[in-house]
């Protein structure tokens, strides 16, 4: 008798339709992300205003979003491996609806804090979910790099359009319409991924690694913590020796444990690849200076120039659009040449764009700002779909969940670091001084895109060469 193996069964590839059907429902979950990491920064002054509080705990209100998504977004990408990309999809959208309306009624600001984090709790099981059902559902490494190109264009719209959209929601219906605005976008993505979104899971999930993510939530909540409050408690000062003491002792601690785990939380060994590690350090510079930018042209043009939120908003339009056009220009080119080329481009763009308001002062020409905002917004718009394409094409598709959250991690950090020392820069500080005071924010800008110039050197020249439908995957071409 001769014994007979049967293969395992190939999961169904969805139509072409449903593919980017699916893919559109995940953008609408991004844009939500997105757009809330960036639609307060207009809002601050207001929010300070009608809350009664300055510059340092509206820092606390961007940053508690921005640290707890960047803290938990590695294990939701695991959850979400493990228990099914949709179901924790859904979680991640009803958590974040419900912590809107708490934004929305917080009485105080310490309440509003406190909603902003759990904010960010449902954010960390959108962002690295939403990518990996999309790297799923396209099986074809050129579809897959196109994808990523209107991925990266939707949620570069969303963190630039932020400020436009937040401006007008304050100007016509006061701050805490900048929280309402995320209940009916909930209940539309809940429906659309309850009827378009096919569950998916690894065949082969990895263990929950508790030490692992306590340890990187500590490490991440302790330097940003020391970049914000840094300048009140002086950065001698024995606090800030003793929060400098622990924070190093957290991060080493979190290397020591990692390095020994079977199913880490990061895994070291990714870093020791220049691709990947270039893409995470990409990933950083790219949101540091971009949130650099939004921070500072909220309190430079509403403090200093005496603009109105809508009007500092609207100023942001040429970002928005230099984002925009460029997001899926760059996808089309990752998926022709691979990611050196747009890299270079949007290295050149974001050193150029800060450079421009290095000199910046209370008289500024606005039309040398717009010009600035453009070409930062396209230097954003190219970087997104390189990074994001490298560092998902570093992990095997089954761990694409993990893909994802550690270049949205990667993300969310440098968005937490840009707020930090942006408002570091100018906290405290008279609309007189203002202006002089971000000048090295504007250096920290331009220094982000010489990091791009550096991290496209270490990235493949060529792009993938393979026809369509081969089967080679694309992490064998990336690497």
């Amino acid at each position: 008798m001769t014994a007979t193996t049967t293969a395992p069964p190939q999961p169904l590839v969805p139509s072409s339709r449903r593919r980017w059907t699916v893919l559109a429902v995940c953008c609408l979950s991004m844009f939500l992300v997105g757009l809330d990491t960036t639609i307060v920064n207009v809002g601050l002054p207001a929010i300070g205003h009608g809350l009664g509080v300055g510059t340092r705990s509206l820092e606390w209100t961007v940053d508690a979003y921005t640290v707890v998504l960047a803290g938990l977004l590695i294990s939701s990408g695991a959850l979400a491996d493990r228990f099914g990309r949709r179901r924790v999809f859904q979680w991640g959208l009803t958590v974040f609806g419900v912590a809107s309306l708490a934004c929305a009624v917080a009485p105080s600001v310490g309440a509003l804090i406190a909603a902003r984090a759990v904010q960010g709790i449902g954010a960390s099981m959108l962002s690295p979910v939403a990518l990996a059902i999309v790297v799923n559902a396209m099986p074809d490494p050129r579809e897959r790099a196109r994808a990523i190109g209107v991925w990266a264009s939707v949620f570069g719209l969303s963190m630039a359009a932020g400020p436009v959209t937040g401006g007008a929601l304050v100007a016509g219906l006061g701050w805490r319409s900048l929280f309402w605005i995320n209940a009916p976008v909930i209940v539309a993505a809940l429906v659309l991924s309850a009827v378009f979104v096919p569950e998916s899971r690894a065949a082969k999930p990895r263990r929950l690694d508790v030490p692992g993510q306590l340890l990187l939530t500590v490490v991440i909540g302790l330097w940003v913590g020391i970049l914000i409050e840094g300048p009140r408690i002086g950065w001698t000062s024995p606090a800030a020796l003793a929060a400098y003491a622990l924070a190093v002792a957290a991060t080493a601690g979190f290397v020591w444990a990692e390095s020994r785990r079977a199913e880490p939380l990061v895994d070291p060994g990714l870093f020791r690849g220049p691709a990947f590690s270039g893409a995470v350090l990409g990933a950083v510079a790219v949101f540091a200076a971009l949130n650099v930018t939004l921070l500072l042209n909220t309190l430079y043009l509403q403090h200093a120039r005496g603009f109105t939120p809508l009007a500092a908003g609207t100023a942001t339009l040429p970002m928005a659009f230099g984002a925009t056009v460029c997001a899926p220009w760059s996808g089309r080119l990752v998926g022709r040449t691979g990611p050196r080329l747009p890299l270079l481009v949007a290295g050149g763009f974001l050193t150029a764009g800060g450079l421009c308001l290095t000199g910046l002062d209370r008289h500024t020409s606005v039309y040398l700002l717009l010009f600035a905002y453009l070409l930062i917004g396209i230097g954003f718009g190219f970087a997104n779909a390189p990074i994001t394409n490298t560092a998902v094409s570093g992990l095997p598709p089954a761990r694409a969940g993990v893909a994802g959250a550690v270049t949205s991690t990667a993300r969310q950090l440098g968005s937490a670091v840009g707020i930090a020392v942006a408002g570091g820069l100018v906290a405290g500080t008279g609309p007189e001084e203002l202006a002089h005071a971000s000048r090295p924010g504007w250096l920290l800008v331009a220094g982000c895109g010489l990091l791009l110039l550096l991290v496209a050197r270490a990235s493949r020249p060529t792009g993938p060469r393979q026809a369509p439908g081969s089967g080679t995957p694309a992490a064998a071409r990336t690497r």
